[in-house]
């Protein structure tokens, strides 16, 4: 299996990944969690684990998800405001249905809502 490296800012080291490893959502689209009250847009997205080993740690045991799949930064929002969340892609289902997020920092990484995603603002694209 072929690996790549990139450094994690959240876990301050280089973080092997396998190259294969498939994303089911993408920047953009709108998801929420399976079993948590958060609904959020995808802003980023790492190949496997790449935050901190507090952060890891921190997740009880029982309901802590496989470091070997994609993790996904989103701009989040529930009913106790908006923040920004990094959640395992076992965790997440599409809810695109649902409408567009409420959080205050979307404006300034996407264009405005339209056809049930976001898309990246040009200026913030390669």
């Amino acid at each position: 299996m072929e690996v790549s490296q990139f450094f994690s800012p959240q876990a301050g080291r280089l973080i092997k990944a396998p190259r294969q490893n498939a994303a089911n959502f993408t920047i953009g689209d709108v998801v929420r969690h399976r079993m948590f009250d958060l609904r959020g847009v995808v802003f980023d997205i790492d190949p496997v684990f790449a935050n901190s080993e507090e952060w890891y740690a921190a997740i009880p045991e029982a309901i802590r998800p496989a470091r070997e799949q994609p993790f996904y930064h989103l701009l989040a929002e529930n009913d106790d405001g908006s923040y920004v969340a990094y959640v395992s892609q076992q965790n997440l289902v599409e809810d695109s249905k649902a409408g567009p997020v409420d959080h205050p920092s979307v404006d300034q990484i996407f264009e405005p809502w339209a056809e049930g995603r976001y898309r990246l603002r040009r200026r913030l694209t390669h």
